[in-house]
């Protein structure tokens, strides 16, 4: 299958489209298509418009609500609580981007977590709108109803890849962090078993604890798990971060693994740090361009490679993708050719 390019607006418009279809609200259903292009437009093809049929499929079964308004379960000024009700993720994690933005020019931080929203996507995808802000700001989230992690040192699965991602403004391009605390995604490993493909390295293990870079090793019985982040030598450090964010997501909104699964979702921890609070913008900036600089510096391992600091290759991606279409994994718009004939909306036409 050859890739196609898409210009952006009109994938944007087509997800969009679909959505209302499934009489999803304008309002919610713009948002979850942004975040979704804004994905592939920043390279994370298993977490943008690949996301769009799930969704769908989700909206079919009634599992993702349609309208309304998340619950405000705590306000401590800086800190709030949200049940999300199992409203889109995308549209809830911009709801509380909002707030927590508004909170922290008010006390310095503004947190938001959330319990009980539907998935979120790629959560790099949020970041530059906090860090065009001059704003830091951090997101994780976990899915307290799927379990394909196991913790280090053990063969059943608890966890989920769970992963932290931070954006901070520079005097440049915007340092943008998205890493699961597993060795991969349960996106990649879902698509590479289809295919039949293989993972770089072995970074599951099989139901005897064997390590394989064969995704099959998942779904065969006994079924493998996903390893920490680290893997077999030091998957004990992704397997400590992994812990601390179920700690932020589920143990601060009181919603997790020790509750009945509801499904497919997320609980989601969000700060928005104000660097004006602090020793002041222009310092914080000040600081983070030369860690940026002294970065870059830095001699290259590999000749004709040049070092770079986190975000700086989706950046660029985006920006070129805006300008010469998206290329879209070549799956995609396979699978949702379907759903654009069932719900009567036209495909957008391929530009290259």
């Amino acid at each position: 299958m050859s890739a196609a390019r898409y210009d952006a607006t009109q994938l944007e418009a087509f997800a969009t489209r679909l959505l209302l279809a499934m009489r999803v609200p304008q309002d919610k259903a713009e948002a979850v298509a942004q975040i979704l292009v804004e994905g592939d437009l920043m390279g994370h093809t298993t977490h943008g418009l690949a996301l769009l049929g799930p969704y769908l499929k989700g909206y079919e079964a009634d599992t993702i609500t349609r309208d309304g308004e998340p619950i405000v379960v705590a306000d401590a000024g800086a800190a709030v609580t949200l049940d999300g009700r199992r409203l889109p993720g995308p549209w809830l994690v911009l709801q509380a981007m909002a707030l927590a933005t508004e909170r922290a020019k008010q006390h310095g931080t503004g947190t938001v977590v959330i319990r009980r929203s539907h998935h979120i996507a790629s959560l790099e995808s949020y970041l530059r709108r906090a860090t065009d802000q001059g704003l830091l700001m951090l997101l994780t989230c976990s899915d307290p109803c799927v379990a394909s992690v196991a913790p280090f040192g053990g063969l059943d699965p608890v966890l989920t890849p769970n992963p932290i991602a931070a954006g901070f403004p520079t005097g440049g391009v915007p340092v943008l962090v998205d890493i699961s605390t597993s060795a991969t995604t349960n996106g990649l490993t879902n698509r590479l078993h289809s295919e039949g493909g293989r993972l770089p390295a072995q970074w599951v293990i099989d139901g005897h604890g064997k390590p394989s870079d064969d995704p099959a090793v998942l779904f065969n019985e006994p079924k493998g798990t996903i390893l920490p982040l680290g893997g077999v030598d030091s998957g004990h450090k992704g397997y400590g971060l992994s812990l601390l964010v179920e700690a932020l997501t589920g143990g601060l909104s009181g919603h997790g693994r020790a509750d009945e699964k509801e499904g497919w979702g997320a609980t989601v921890f969000l700060q928005i740090i104000d660097p004006a609070a602090f020793a002041g913008a222009g310092e914080f900036t000040r600081q983070t361009t030369e860690l940026v600089r002294q970065c870059h510096a830095s001699r290259p391992s590999k000749p004709g490679t040049a070092v770079r600091t986190p975000g700086e290759r989706g950046v660029r991606l985006a920006q070129q993708q805006r300008e010469s279409g998206v290329e879209l994994y070549p799956s995609i718009m396979p699978m949702l050719e379907p759903w654009a004939g069932k719900l009567g909306v036209a495909l957008p036409h391929p530009i290259a």
